[in-house]
């Protein structure tokens, strides 16, 4: 998200296997939980990957990575940018850990059912606002990208179209090129 933006940034890496950054004081009255990603503008310290995109997307309106508050596709893309957090991510935990599906009981519905609405979102597309990319595709985009890595996006030709297209993406390609390989 940050890349997208191309405003000037400073990343700080968080050693997850130290556990020093969990300990700092900074980094933990911006993430209380100890976990990234956590972001400190100033006065403003968030948490939570949908918050800092919504936070950052408003922020900085000229990147065109958001939808202004009076728009009336506004709460069509927090929709779209709350969907990461609150179904893919239970949905690929199900996934990961191999759990058997219990729609009925887990509120996002199963892996299966997510990725429906995730493709039936896409149209007409490419993105989940039409032609327009958002700050809700950053964090869609990412997670259907890593379902793909891992192998666990069935054959799909639309969504695996989606992440190949979010990886196409300049600032993805920068951001992934300064992450250090995990050892």
């Amino acid at each position: 998200m940050l890349e997208e933006l191309g405003e000037p940034y400073e990343r700080v890496r968080v050693d997850f296997r130290s556990g020093e950054m969990q300990d700092d004081p900074e980094f933990r009255s911006a993430s209380p939980m100890g976990k990234v990603p956590a972001l400190i503008d100033g006065d403003a310290k968030l948490w939570d990957s949908g918050a800092i995109c919504l936070y950052l997307a408003d922020k900085y309106p000229q990147a065109g990575l958001g939808v202004p508050i009076d728009d009336p596709d506004r709460g069509r893309f927090v929709q779209w940018l709350m969907f990461t957090n609150a179904v893919i991510e239970p949905a690929m935990l199900e996934k990961f850990l191999e759990m058997p599906a219990k729609p009925t009981t887990y509120g996002h519905g199963g892996f299966e059912a997510m990725l429906d609405v995730l493709e039936a979102g896409l149209e007409p597309g490419p993105w989940v606002m039409g032609e327009r990319f958002t700050a809700a595709d950053v964090l869609l985009g990412s997670s259907v990208d890593v379902l793909d890595k891992f192998k666990l996006l069935p054959d799909r030709p639309k969504l695996k179209a989606y992440a190949e297209l979010c990886r196409e993406r300049p600032a993805l390609q920068k951001a992934l090129a300064l992450n250090e390989p995990l050892t």
